[in-house]
């Protein structure tokens, strides 16, 4: 399959020149996918240059006939989410069922935006020069470059490209080496759709060979991050070196409130399967539960029962709930948060190992721990796996101090029957995001991003388009 794609510069696709190569592999089962062409500085160079020219081209193209096109994009990936689907959980391990669902909210980003290209408003704001009117105006950034994580390798570039492509912007994407062809196949929908050569173009490789051009060069005027906070605060100080513009969705360490009124049962159903999603490592999962000492042992044993019921697997397989996590070192910082939790004194009420029935790949069962302090591992920071940290507390103070001593302020969640005290939660809670009884918070038409040590700008909503936009002022006397 990777054959058949590896890089698209200037609207080709093409192996690499000088030959080097990866191999991508299946963490279900640990067998080798295929080998994927890796790009060197020139062919990085290359990129940037097609994307400069293709910026010229695109930002004169009429924002209807840009809209047009990504309707077009829509389309062609509406009639290959199998496809799209298929390859993602071959390299990412999670259920196809969550594989087609990731792709469907990918589709709705080009959908969005495809409509918000037409909504770029300026405003006009009468001068106090007598005969003069100031224009507010939105320009596209320039040239953007978008990195993404290999744990939802499909939203996470829909999400950058498509606001970008709206704007007005070209891009050169950089996607985790691990996830290859979902990028291929979603840039190979961008081709088919009609994308203008070198509008849209993809990179796979190493830092030195991709990252280290890119930042250096005045030619990139934007860049945009989704990974770890620590990459994202090395990446902010590169980006200083030529002032480029830089939007960043970090890490996360989401908590997670329920109070003695919610509906224990229905919050259960909700939360279960939410926090064993894509086996835990999402950034907006909840992490750490905080319930009340009035209903803490009861929801604690529903998680578990509910997370040993879950059935493991290859994601492929039409049974499995769960699959494997992405590879070796995240098995071993799991076991680390695990060991870490026994040292401390915690419960493990389910799961805390690997499953002894599967032999291969890269599997970690669906684990609930009780009575954690607050400063272990597991609490304290974003496990990025199957972990449900849940402990109890007492008052509502007490809660929202101890909810929002992270660092981190992705993401929230609040459950609740009372109204006066969601609204409460919702505003005392220190994060972009807060879920009340849900946990729907991606969505195209919605703006997603944190705050703290999770980020800065947003991806989805009209408040997306903006972060690809500079803003230009006229002073106009005619």
């Amino acid at each position: 399959m990777y054959a058949s794609y590896g890089l698209f510069i200037d609207g080709i696709w093409s192996g690499a020149p000088q030959g080097a190569s990866t191999e991508i592999t299946d963490p279900g089962n640990g067998e080798i996918l295929g080998i994927v062409p890796v790009a060197s500085v020139d062919d990085t160079q290359a990129a940037i240059a097609s994307a400069h020219r293709g910026l010229r081209i695109w930002r004169e193209t009429p924002a209807w006939t840009r809209a047009d096109l990504l309707h077009k994009v829509a389309d062609v990936m509406v009639r290959r989410a199998a496809e799209g689907a298929l390859r993602m959980t071959l390299e990412t391990g999670k259920p196809l069922a969550q594989a087609g669902r990731e792709w469907t909210l990918a589709t709705d980003q080009f959908r969005w935006y495809a409509e918000e290209a037409r909504r770029i408003y300026g405003r006009i704001v009468e001068s106090r020069v007598p005969g003069g009117r100031l224009e507010i105006t939105h320009e596209p950034v320039g040239v953007v470059a978008a990195f993404t994580a290999w744990n939802f390798p499909a939203a996470l570039i829909a999400r950058k490209v498509a606001p970008a492509l709206a704007a007005g912007c070209s891009v050169i994407v950089r996607p985790s080496v691990e996830v290859p062809g979902v990028a291929m196949i979603l840039f190979d929908c961008l081709r088919e759709a009609g994308i203008p050569a070198g509008v849209a173009n993809l990179l796979i490789g190493p830092t030195a060979n991709t990252y280290k051009p890119i930042m250096a060069s005045s030619v990139v005027r934007k860049v945009s991050l989704t990974g770890s906070t620590q990459v994202g605060q090395q990446m902010i100080r590169d980006s200083a070196e030529t002032v480029k513009r830089v939007s960043m969705e970090l890490g996360g360490n989401a908590p997670m409130i329920v109070f003695d009124d919610a509906d224990i049962e229905k919050t259960l159903d909700l939360a279960v399967p939410t926090k064993y999603a894509n086996s835990g490592q999402v950034c907006v999962t909840p992490d750490r539960f905080y319930v009340h000492e009035s209903v803490h042992d009861r929801f604690a044993e529903g998680f578990a029962a509910r997370a040993r019921a879950l059935r493991l697997g290859h994601g492929t397989e039409e049974t499995t709930q769960m699959g494997p996590l992405i590879n070796q070192r995240r098995l071993n910082a799991i076991e680390e948060v695990v060991a870490d939790a026994r040292d401390r004194g915690g419960n493990i009420q389910a799961g805390g190992r690997r499953p002894a029935d599967i032999n291969a790949g890269f599997f970690f069962e669906p684990t609930v721990i009780t009575g954690l302090p607050d400063d272990a591992k597991a609490l304290a920071e974003e496990n990025f796996g199957p972990i449900a940290a849940i402990t109890s507390f007492s008052t509502v103070d007490e809660v929202f101090e101890r909810a929002n001593v992270s660092e981190m302020g992705l993401s929230a969640y609040v459950f609740t029957r009372d109204a006066g005290r969601a609204r409460d939660a919702a505003a005392r809670l220190e994060a972009g995001m807060v879920g009340v009884n849900s946990f729907a918070l991606a969505a195209a038409e919605a703006p997603f991003g944190g705050i703290k040590a999770s980020g800065m700008g947003r991806e989805g909503g009209t408040e997306g388009i903006l972060d690809y936009s500079n803003v230009k002022l006229a002073q106009m006397l005619i």
